[in-house]
């Protein structure tokens, strides 16, 4: 009995282990334990999966003639494949698919592929003609986000915000989607997205312009980094026409560049420009945009046109002009006034949450995908953070942003105040931020509480 109890000791031990491993590091215990079983389920079972699945093709003639010699009958031929190779949350193998098969024909069976695999999941990527990538997921990595290694963000503009749930990051890169809408309700992890994105931003050199007009409860925190804040329509309205103003004096110094000599190089944005005389880029925050459709008289409506006007035009031609738009708000449809329909259609990037209403799903998505917006409105409330994000190519995914509190991000705004560039036309939307107190860790702009929306 003794020694039967010596020989299960340790096995019990491994055992209890590697379960607290699998809670509390899924990455090392797929490493250890996971990959290894897949690949051997993947390798073991490959030819009778496809089959299964109806991803094989018949033999060919030569191998129909040579299994008649022999008198045998030719088995189907599954794709090719490459050997599973490890990913930090799954597998990824190459196939090479049969004459007369189609990507698509794989993406409708990832489900069954998943089953039989034992997978999490299985997502499908076409890589070039005839070929694609199967990735293969070992567990939920939407469960816990953790923030992304910084060496991710190598180019600028370009910012690792979600984790996707086939475990690659979705990178926001201003330069190939210059302008982007965010739509979530409250507690559906909107702010904690944007928090990641004002975070990111304020480590590189990059001017920084928020509207707030709910008195800027939401931006207020990130004061010391911004180079300006609009926490009322009408002051709103006045940085829109200054930001205008600015966006045509990049399009003349544009313009003159073409006209420096015969050895200049031509450009048509920003980009192209001499580094030496390149403008700052500028990311203009819009956050809680219904508020500028809200009309109560004449007045309003006069104000309201005007700033979706400007707004329309920053989209239209900002790109070009190194200034880049990120529109945040709880819902967004047709209903909100004249200009909405349009706006929206400049913002070809697109994060939707959950949200309250099926109608501010399909106005971020539908255009893009019907299943995406299906996606979105079917998040659960208890997995806030959790969002679908597409662009005007078609593609989308779901992702979850690492959380980040208020605090730490209002930390970093202050830590990275001194980085704050220089653009005289916004030093009077300057935001006045006081001295932090020696006995206080928090400045005093940022407020106390948390805000009511999160």
């Amino acid at each position: 009995m003794t020694d039967t109890f010596r020989t299960l000791l340790p096995v019990l031990l491994v055992l209890v282990a590697l379960l607290v491993v699998r809670r509390r590091v899924p990455v090392l215990f797929w490493w250890l334990v996971g990959y290894p079983v897949a690949v051997l389920r993947v390798l073991a079972s490959y030819r009778a999966t496809m089959d299964a699945c109806g991803l094989t093709v018949p033999a060919s003639a030569v191998r129909r003639a040579t299994a008649r010699m022999i008198g045998r009958q030719a088995a189907p031929v599954p794709p090719r494949h490459s050997f599973p190779l490890p990913t930090a949350s799954g597998l990824v193998m190459r196939l090479r698919m049969a004459a007369g098969q189609a990507p698509e024909d794989f993406t409708a069976s990832a489900d069954r592929l998943r089953h039989a695999w034992g997978a999490h999941a299985v997502h499908v990527r076409p890589t070039k003609p005839g070929r694609l990538e199967l990735r293969l997921v070992g567990w939920d990595v939407l469960a816990e986000v953790r923030p992304a290694r910084r060496r991710l963000a190598t180019e600028p503009l370009s910012l690792p915000l979600a984790l996707r749930e086939d475990g690659e990051w979705h990178v926001r890169d201003f330069r190939t989607v210059p302008h982007e809408l965010i739509l979530g309700a409250t507690q559906s992890g909107k702010s904690v997205y944007l928090r990641n994105l004002l975070c990111g931003l304020a480590r590189q050199p990059v001017v920084l312009v928020g509207i707030d007009c709910k008195w800027g409860v939401e931006l207020a925190p990130f004061a010391p980094r911004l180079s300006a804040l609009a926490d009322h329509p009408d002051r709103a309205n006045d940085l829109l026409d200054v930001l205008l103003e600015e966006m045509e004096a990049r399009f003349r110094l544009i313009g003159l560049s073409g006209e420096a000599g015969p050895d200049s190089v031509l450009t048509s944005d920003v980009w192209g420009l001499p580094e030496s005389v390149r403008p700052v880029p500028v990311v203009v925050v819009v956050d809680e945009v219904a508020e500028l459709f809200l009309a109560a008289g004449k007045e309003d409506e006069k104000r309201r046109d005007a700033m979706v006007t400007k707004l329309i035009r920053l989209a239209q031609l900002g790109r070009a002009a190194g200034i880049y738009l990120e529109v945040c708000g709880q819902r967004f449809g047709s209903e909100l006034g004249r200009g909405a329909t349009m706006l929206r259609a400049q913002l070809t990037g697109r994060v939707c949450h959950r949200v309250n209403d099926e109608s501010s799903a399909n106005m971020a998505l539908a255009d893009i995908s019907p299943e995406a917006a299906l996606a979105a409105t079917s998040i659960p409330a208890d997995r806030p953070g959790v969002a679908v994000v597409g662009d005007s190519s078609g593609g989308w995914s779901r992702v979850r942003s690492p959380h980040l509190t208020l605090d730490d991000a209002a930390a970093v705004c202050r830590v990275t105040a001194a980085l704050v560039p220089e653009l005289p036309r916004l030093d009077s939307f300057r935001p006045v931020v006081e001295p932090a107190a020696p006995s206080s860790s928090a400045s005093s702009a940022v407020p106390a509480t948390r805000p009511a929306t999160e």
